[in-house]
């Protein structure tokens, strides 16, 4: 019976994520509201030195995707072992917008603190296949201390392993080829 939840599990993250997120609003008995607001409410009458409310669109089972990812680091960022949980994110190897189809695959994450995760989503730096930072020529040519001092000596270091959810080869390959910087020339 394990295996057979564990292939499920692993065959659709989505539908786990709903029924998660499902779930747990039964728990803390949320009720989601329709949060249409009234036209008035979008364009008020005076925009000076006021703010006013705006829909955005949401990632949505989001939540679940973070605690994969935070949890399978031990809620440290791979690359520095930073730990303050406020300046950690649930980075995305292939972008969220890349891939629908694994944007809460766990294993399409990394747990990078806020510098490391743009540094990465910009391609600046990038991994190996044996999960060594690679870090830009780029950024290799700066000559300002906090790349000196922060970034320059991750430059083939190797990440700390997950618990659980190894970032997969064709994810790092795919960010490799397609966003890091020095292959874009």
């Amino acid at each position: 019976m394990d295996r057979e939840v564990w292939a499920e599990f692993h065959s659709d993250w989505e539908k786990l994520a709903v029924e998660c997120q499902l779930y747990r609003q039964q728990l803390d008995k949320n009720v989601v509201e329709d949060l249409e607001p009234d036209d008035d409410e979008i364009l008020p009458d005076d925009f000076t030195g006021e703010t006013r409310q705006a829909l955005t669109t949401q990632r949505i089972k989001q939540h679940f995707f973070r605690r994969a990812v935070l949890s399978s680091y031990r809620g440290r960022c791979c690359m520095s072992g930073l730990s303050e949980p406020r300046l950690l994110v649930a980075s995305h190897i292939v972008p969220w917008s890349k891939d629908k189809a694994n944007r809460l695959n766990p294993s399409n994450g990394l747990c990078l603190s806020a510098i490391h995760d743009r540094a990465f989503d910009k391609g600046l730096i990038t991994l190996t296949d044996d999960f060594k930072i690679v870090v830009s020529e780029e950024l290799m040519r700066k000559n300002e201390a906090f790349v000196i001092e922060v970034l320059l000596p991750l430059n083939g270091r190797t990440i700390e392993p997950p618990e659980r959810f190894a970032p997969q080869a064709e994810f790092i390959a795919w960010h490799r080829s397609e966003l890091f910087v020095d292959n874009q020339k």
